[in-house]
């Protein structure tokens, strides 16, 4: 069991919600699901939890009711090896929601997502700080990350 699990609270999607993101990821399930009793506070028999697992990493959603909702100040960042799997996740995260800048989306639940491509660290990392620089620059520029457009940037 993993000693810190992210706890994301929903009005009343928590189960929705983990059902599309487990659709999303490989390696993901939900693996348990808790209802409300009788001593509430929501109503008896509804979900009150949903534990599930993303890509091996586990969390809980719960149905909280509409006092909370999600801010760009906490957003889940998914490493991708490729651009396809940009795309992919960028469309299907993406899905109902709204596309943010610099590879960043909120999901049709609020919960924002960071898709970055592996490659715009390597990029950023180089010790040339012109190259860094351009490839900074275009990332910015950029709602969803474009690896040519990185790499065209790093070249000058």
């Amino acid at each position: 069991m993993q000693k810190i699990t992210t706890f994301l609270w929903f009005d009343d999607q928590a189960e929705q919600a983990a059902h599309h993101y487990t659709s999303v990821f490989e390696d993901s399930r939900v693996v348990e699901i808790q209802r409300y009793g009788e001593a509430g506070p929501g109503e008896p028999g509804t979900v009150m939890t949903v534990t599930f697992e993303l890509a091996g990493q586990r969390f809980i959603a719960l149905n909280g009711g509409p006092q909370f909702t999600f801010t760009e100040a906490i957003s889940l960042s998914v490493d991708c090896a490729t651009q396809e799997e940009v795309d992919e996740l960028w469309e299907r995260l993406g899905d109902g929601g709204e596309a943010g800048p610099c590879g960043w989306l909120k999901d049709r639940y609020g919960l924002s997502w960071q898709i970055v491509p592996r490659k715009l660290t390597e990029l950023l990392r180089d010790p040339d700080p012109a190259k860094s620089a351009r490839v900074m620059r275009a990332m910015l520029g950029m709602k969803k990350i474009d690896i040519q457009g990185l790499e065209d940037a790093y070249q000058g």
